[in-house]
Order: structure tokens, then sequence, then C-alpha cells
């Protein structure tokens, strides 16, 4: 099995695991007073898919490949960190200039639950390449 296959498996589940427990509970009450009326009832499974199979995608490529003879996950950490505060921060601010009423402290959250879980998934998916 490829490294970089494996790196990329790693990512996609520590991301579905960990925005499960932000948005299905820990931070629903948020989103909910934030975008609500917004929300659909149940994810769309394929955009969600689609979803983490992309960004999963971007992450092994952009932050986990480019650090792949480096030793240790610390670069890794910081580089994934700024991916994910460019993506989220991309669809958060376009949400915040085009939508009306769409909240400023939501994107604020956003973002930094962005910079968080991209952090946290391409470093557990560095490790899991390094240890392959």
């Amino acid at each position: 099995m490829n490294k970089y296959f494996v790196a990329g498996l790693v990512v996609a589940v520590v991301m579905v695991a960990m925005d499960v427990l932000w948005l299905g509970f820990i931070a629903k009450s948020l989103y909910q007073d934030g975008i609500g009326h917004l929300m659909a009832v149940r994810p769309q499974a394929l955009a969600a898919l689609a979803f983490y199979g992309v960004y999963a995608v971007g992450l092994v490529v952009f932050t986990v490949a480019p650090r792949a003879e480096v030793a240790g996950w610390h670069g890794t950490a910081l580089m994934a960190g700024l991916f994910g505060f460019v993506a989220y921060a991309t669809y958060d601010l376009s949400n915040l200039a085009t939508l009306k009423n769409w909240p400023l402290w939501l994107s604020l959250v956003d973002m930094a639950w962005g910079s968080a879980v991209s952090a946290v998934a391409a470093t557990a998916g560095k490790l899991a390449m390094d240890r392959f």
C-alpha cells in the first residue's frame, strides 16, 4: 500500500471523526444559533463524502507530502493549520460577504476549527505515513 494513500486515509478518518464530534455534539448549538435557518435536516452524504475526499487529498498534497522526508510532525501541523485557515476562511468570508445575516462570530469560530482540525488530521496522516 502506498504511503501517501495511507496518509490520505488517516487524514480523512481523523477529519470525519473530529467533525462528527464537533458538528454533532460540541458545537451543534453554535451552528444552530448562527445558521440554523440555512441548515438541512440531514446532511447530503454524497456531498459530504466528496468534501472529505477532496480535502484529504489537499491536505496530503500540500502539507503532508512536501514534508515526507522531514523528520517530525511540527512543520506538517503548522502548514496544515495554515491550509485549514485559508480554506475555511475562503468559505466563511465569502459567506460573510454575500449572505444576509451570516454571523461574524460563527465565521471566526469556524476558521479556528478549520485550522485545528486540519492540523490534527494532517499530523495524524504524517505520523501514519512515517510509520508505514
